[in-house]
C-alpha cells in the first residue's frame, strides 16, 4: 500500500517537472527570440533618431552656407567664419559648373583631388539644374555633395566631408547617451572599430548590428548584450530557483510520508505536525516567489518609469529573497541536524558585528511595521569562539519571530553581554507572550503554540528547535520568559570558549 502510495505521488510529480522543463525550455527559446527582436526595433529606430539629427544638423549648414553666397558670393573670409561655426564639416570645397574650384583658394589637399574628380564627374546635369544631394563614399568616409546657387544666380557644387569626432560629439553622444537599456548601444566603423559606446564593451556579446542608410553609409549601429544580462541567462535563473523550490518540496513531502509510514497510529500527533510543517513551508516559499516573479516581470517589461517606484520594487524583490533564503537554509540545516551531518565551524568571533549585520537583515520590515529597536551591546565584550553562521542564523530566527509576534506594542530590543563565564544575547519584545504551559514545548520541532492569535501566522515550526539545536551544540542554552500579554524575552547563553 505504502509502495503504491509513493508511486501514486511520484509519477504525478515526475510528469508535471518533464512537462514543466519542456515549458522552460520553449519559454527560454521564446524570451531569446522575442530580446532579439525587440533589439533589433530598438537599434532601427535609434539609427533612423541619428541619420534625423544629422541631416537637421546638415540642412541648417548648407541653410546657412547658401545665405553667405546669396549675400557675398563664395568669399573665403566669410566661408572661414562660417566653417568655424560648424564643427561637424569637417573639410568642405565648392566647384563651379566649369569645374573650377571656388573655394577654398588654397586649392584642395592631395587627398581629396579624388574626390573632388569623383564629385565633377558624378555630378548628372540634372543635379546642375533641378539641385539635391547625395553620398559619395571614398576610403571608407563619406562626403555629402549638394548642389547652393551663389549671388550671381550660378550653381556651385558643394562637397564636404564631416569629422568623425565632431559627428561622434555632437549627433552619438547627444542622441543615443540619454537611451536606457539593458543593452548597450556602440556604432561601429567600417572595420568594425568603436566609433562610440556610452558605456565600455568589454566582455558584452554583439547580437545584431544594423546599418545606417543615410549620412553615416560606412558605419553601423551595433547592439551588444552585457555579460549576465541575456534573457536567457535570466530564465534559466529562474528555472534554477522553481526545481529547487520544487525538489524541496518534493523531498519534504517524500520524507513526511515515509515518516507517516514507519510510524503509523504510535506517532499520530507528530504525523499531524509534519502535515501542517508542509503546508506551512510550500506557503512560505510560495509567497516570496510569487512577490518576487511579480516584481521582476513588472520591472523586466519597462512598466514603471519613475525611479523611485523601481527602487521600491528593488526593496522589495531583496527583501522577499532574504526570506526566501532565511526559510530555505532553515530548512537544509534542520534536514542536517535530523541526519547527524550539521558541522558547525567554530572560530574567533566578534560579537558586535554580528548582532548588527542580523538586525540590519531586518532592517526593512522592521521600518516598515514601525518597531522601536533598541540595541544593547556590551562596549568591553572580549571574542567569542563560535559558528558565526550559525548563532547568526539562531539570533536571525529569534528576531524574525519577535517580528511576527510582536502584536500592538511594536518594540524590540537586543542586548549582548558577558555573563556567567560566557556570552549571553538576548531578545525581547512586548507581543503577545506564551503561555507557561507551552513554554516547554516551543522548542521541539514542527511545534506551534496552539492559540487563536499565532494560527494566522504562518511558520515552518523548525525556527526554535535550531535556536536549541545550536545553543546545544556550543555547549550552551537557550531559555525563554514570557507572560501572555506582555511579551516575551529569549536568552541565548554560549561559553566563552566555545566548548561542547
Amino acid at each position: 500500500m505504502s509502495t503504491l502510495a509513493l508511486a501514486a505521488i511520484v509519477a504525478p510529480a515526475t510528469i508535471v517537472a518533464v512537462l514543466g522543463w519542456v515549458s522552460l525550455r520553449q519559454w527560454e527559446a521564446s524570451a531569446e527570440l522575442l530580446f532579439r527582436e525587440q533589439a533589433r526595433d530598438m537599434a532601427s529606430m535609434a539609427a533612423e533618431k541619428v541619420e534625423m539629427m544629422l541631416r537637421h544638423s546638415e540642412d541648417a549648414f548648407l541653410e546657412r552656407l547658401g545665405a553667405a553666397l546669396g549675400e557675398t558670393g563664395p568669399d573665403a573670409r566669410a566661408l572661414d567664419a562660417l566653417l568655424g561655426q560648424a564643427p561637424l564639416v569637417g573639410r568642405l570645397y565648392l566647384v563651379d559648373r566649369r569645374g573650377r574650384l571656388a573655394y577654398p583658394p588654397a586649392g584642395p589637399r592631395a587627398e581629396d583631388a579624388v574626390v573632388l574628380a569623383r564629385a565633377r564627374a558624378e555630378a548628372a546635369p540634372g543635379l546642375w539644374e533641378r539641385g539635391g544631394r547625395r553620398e559619395l563614399v571614398h576610403e571608407d568616409q563619406a562626403w555629402l555633395v549638394a548642389l547652393l546657387r551663389a549671388r550671381a544666380g550660378e550653381p556651385l557644387l558643394v562637397v564636404l566631408s564631416r569629422d568623425p569626432e565632431a559627428v561622434r560629439r555632437e549627433i552619438l553622444e547627444t542622441t543615443l547617451g540619454g537611451l536606457e537599456s539593458p543593452t548597450i548601444l556602440a556604432v561601429l566603423d567600417s572595420q568594425d572599430r568603436p566609433v562610440y559606446s556610452r558605456v565600455p564593451l568589454g566582455d558584452a556579446r554583439r547580437l545584431l548590428a544594423v546599418g545606417f542608410r543615410e549620412g553615416l553609409p560606412t558605419w553601423r549601429l551595433a547592439v551588444y548584450q552585457r555579460p549576465g544580462f541575456s534573457p536567457r541567462q535570466a530564465v534559466r535563473r529562474q528555472v534554477a530557483v522553481f526545481m529547487a523550490a520544487f525538489v524541496v518540496l518534493l523531498a519534504v513531502i517524500l520524507a513526511g510520508i515515509v515518516a507517516t509510514w514507519r510510524l503509523m497510529r504510535r506517532e499520530t500527533e507528530m504525523a499531524r505536525l509534519k502535515s501542517d510543517f508542509v503546508a506551512n513551508v510550500s506557503h512560505d516559499l510560495k509567497t516570496p516567489l510569487s512577490v518576487i516573479r511579480m516584481f521582476g516581470e513588472t520591472l523586466e517589461m519597462g512598466r514603471v518609469a519613475d525611479e523611485g517606484r523601481r527602487r521600491e520594487y528593488y526593496r522589495v524583490i531583496t527583501r522577499e529573497s532574504e526570506r526566501l533564503s532565511r526559510l530555505i537554509d532553515n530548512v537544509l540545516d534542520f534536514s542536517r541536524i535530523e541526519g547527524g551531518r550539521r558541522v558547525y565551524d567554530k572560530a574567533q568571533t566578534a560579537v558586535e558585528p554580528l548582532v548588527r549585520d542580523t538586525l540590519d537583515a531586518f532592517a526593512y520590515p522592521l521600518a516598515q511595521q514601525g518597531f522601536k529597536v533598541e540595541v544593547d551591546v556590551a562596549a568591553d565584550l572580549p571574542e567569542v569562539v563560535l559558528d558565526a553562521d550559525a548563532v547568526g542564523q539562531a539570533l536571525a530566527n529569534l528576531v524574525d519571530n519577535a517580528i511576527k509576534y510582536a502584536g500592538e506594542r511594536r518594540v524590540l530590543r537586543v542586548e549582548a553581554r558577558a555573563a556567567e563565564g560566557g556570552l549571553l544575547l538576548a531578545v525581547a519584545d512586548q507581543g503577545i507572550g506564551i503561555p507557561p504551559e507551552e513554554q516547554a514545548r516551543i522548542f521541539e520541532k514542527f511545534y506551534r503554540v496552539g492559540r487563536s492569535e499565532t494560527q494566522g501566522r504562518r511558520g515552518s515550526g523548525v525556527g526554535l528547535a535550531l535556536v536549541k539545536h545550536v545553543a546545544e551544540a556550543h555547549g550552551g542554552r537557550v531559555r525563554v520568559e514570557s507572560r501572555p500579554g506582555e511579551g516575551s524575552r529569549f536568552t541565548l547563553w554560549l561559553p566563552r570558549a566555545g566548548d561542547a
